[in-house]
């Protein structure tokens, strides 16, 4: 999978999951209220920019934070309430997600075992 794969596909996902809090919380039925919206170009913005895009899976494997600490607050409670129901909206991508995400801790626990002694970026 290339780059601007991952990164279109990365947007779709954080897009689903703040479509899904919106409408869930704050019962938009039309699309985003403001602040999701906000929160949503934010987000998309912050993976066209992400220079690790090519070596990293998700943003909480990521040692650099490129959130603000006032969305990376607001993006994790979206994620927080959106992430165990997208199993039910969205499974294919839900699948795809946690396949990744379990594959990603593989990596990084047998780069660890075989780099004991590399210091961590």
């Amino acid at each position: 999978m290339g780059v601007s794969e991952k990164r279109e596909r990365e947007k779709a996902v954080v897009s689903q999951m703040i479509v899904l809090y919106c409408r869930k919380r704050h019962h938009g039925k039309d699309g985003l209220c403001p602040k999701c919206a906000e929160l949503a170009d934010y987000a998309r913005h912050q993976t066209d920019r992400c220079p690790y895009m090519e070596s990293k899976t998700f943003c909480s494997n990521c040692r650099t934070h490129c959130y603000r600490p006032e969305m990376r607050e607001r993006i994790r409670t979206v994620m927080r309430f959106s992430g165990p129901r997208m199993i039910f909206y969205h499974p294919v991508l839900t699948v795809r997600h946690v396949a990744a995400a379990l594959a990603e801790k593989r990596r990084i626990r047998r780069s660890e075992v075989f780099h004991p002694n590399k210091e961590k970026q």
